[in-house]
């Protein structure tokens, strides 16, 4: 499996990181994209930190949920509810943040058969499955353990395993083992 990592700025800075210590660990590791996400900051702080990013790297930069700034990275990663906030209707979601982003690379989250059989008919790149595991970060999702393999292979686009992925992890019709916590046990 490929490494995607996820950069949780409130994480960095709770870990008592920095953003330049965590992309050397990201290439140490061949990591091969990275998605920003930061919650509790405002839109210029997370300019600057997405800029200093692609300073430091050539690893494809994914913003999370926050589709103005994908102008200052390589695409969009968005969420289930996020999607619902543009539209109800996911095609018609889509096509709004395709006409915003081009061909910038786009993924979404899911979690269950209904919304993989969904995005196979999407216009995206990837889809991000879990959680596979639980985790601080998000409480409230479902656990999928062993039956993630089985999900993942119902999809036609590339699949990214969360929640919970150790870097050591091989899962099987999984692309990419998207990892957060365990980055900074490198």
């Amino acid at each position: 499996m490929k490494l995607y990592a996820l950069l949780d700025y409130e994480t960095i800075l709770k870990k008592k990181w920095t953003i330049e210590k965590f992309i050397s660990t990201c290439k140490a590791l061949h990591v091969e994209i990275i998605q920003y996400r930061d919650k509790l900051g405002d839109k210029e702080r997370k300019k600057e930190n997405l800029q200093k990013i692609k300073s430091l790297c050539e690893i494809k930069i994914l913003i999370n949920d926050d589709i103005d700034l994908v102008a200052f990275c390589d695409g969009l990663h968005v969420g289930q509810v996020d999607l619902e906030k543009i539209s109800t209707n996911k095609e018609k979601a889509i096509k709004v943040i395709r006409d915003k982003i081009g061909r910038k690379t786009l993924g979404i989250s899911t979690h269950n058969k209904e919304e993989i059989l969904e995005a196979n008919e999407l216009d995206i790149d990837y889809i991000g499955l879990g959680a596979y595991r639980s985790t601080r970060t998000k409480s409230d999702a479902s656990v999928l353990k062993e039956s993630l393999s089985d999900l993942a292979s119902l999809s036609f686009k590339p699949v990214g395993a969360i929640g919970g992925v150790k870097i050591c992890d091989e899962i099987s019709n999984v692309t990419y083992a998207v990892v957060g916590s365990d980055i900074y046990e490198h």
